[in-house]
């Protein structure tokens, strides 16, 4: 019964979950040049070289295939990300999912499955959603893609990973993460698509998709809302 209103700054705009004219152009989209591989943002084509690889991806393939980012994780995509993180703003995700549908569309069309990164029961009951399971349920409603939101359990709690280096954060993460037992048969042979809200180093991504492999899954790609940039490459 409200106007609708920019989910970012508040200000009126045509249809609810829109973002306003001014928090539009502030928003940093990821498109190509991107590593082919994690999708990190390039300034330009020539530093993928002709392999369009990251140094990272380059150096230590990850252990998903590909992933890919709607937006930049930066001061505006904070705006948006963090209310819809730890604020209850779970209208947030009707904004982000037709920007992650369209940076992860080929992604979309060959899952076969969309299963989100799961958060420890503790963390869970405090915040009472899963931001992932939010984005992967509306993503599956829009490609028509069926979803299994408790195919993975995050089977100890973590640290924030926001202060820690990268191998800090594979540390962290590593064993973490299992497929419960009773959805094995469902991922084997499937190409998965794993949903999350952020993606840093790719610590987190990495220790889902070793575990999805290893229960048989046949491929596992990655689709977050943000993605943070590689220094290196600004």
């Amino acid at each position: 019964m409200l106007p609708p209103h920019c989910v970012s700054c508040g200000e009126p705009v045509t249809i609810q979950g829109q973002l306003c004219l001014d928090c539009f152009r502030l928003t940093g989209f990821i498109t190509e040049p991107c590593c082919v591989r994690c999708g990190v943002p390039f300034a330009s084509a020539a530093q993928g070289g002709p392999d369009q690889l990251c140094p990272s991806c380059r150096d230590a393939p990850p252990a998903f295939d590909r992933a890919r980012a709607a937006l930049r994780y930066d001061a505006q995509a904070r705006r948006l990300l963090l209310p819809f993180k730890h604020a209850d703003r779970t209208e947030i995700a009707r904004t982000l999912v037709p920007h992650m549908a369209r940076a992860g569309a080929a992604l979309l069309r060959q899952a076969d499955i969309l299963v989100p990164v799961p958060l420890h029961r503790r963390r869970l009951f405090l915040r009472r959603y899963n931001q992932a399971a939010l984005l992967a349920r509306s993503l599956a409603h829009v490609a028509r893609k069926p979803v299994l939101p408790d195919a993975l359990v995050r089977t100890r709690a973590t640290v924030s990973l926001g202060a820690k280096s990268a191998a800090e954060r594979a540390g962290e993460v590593a064993g973490a993460f299992a497929v419960r037992a009773s959805r094995v048969a469902r991922l084997a042979g499937r190409r998965v698509l794993l949903i999350d809200d952020v993606m840093t180093s790719g610590a987190t991504a990495n220790a889902c998709a070793l575990v999805l492999k290893q229960a048989g899954a046949s491929g596992v790609d990655v689709l977050v809302a943000a993605r943070v940039p590689d220094p290196r490459l600004s």
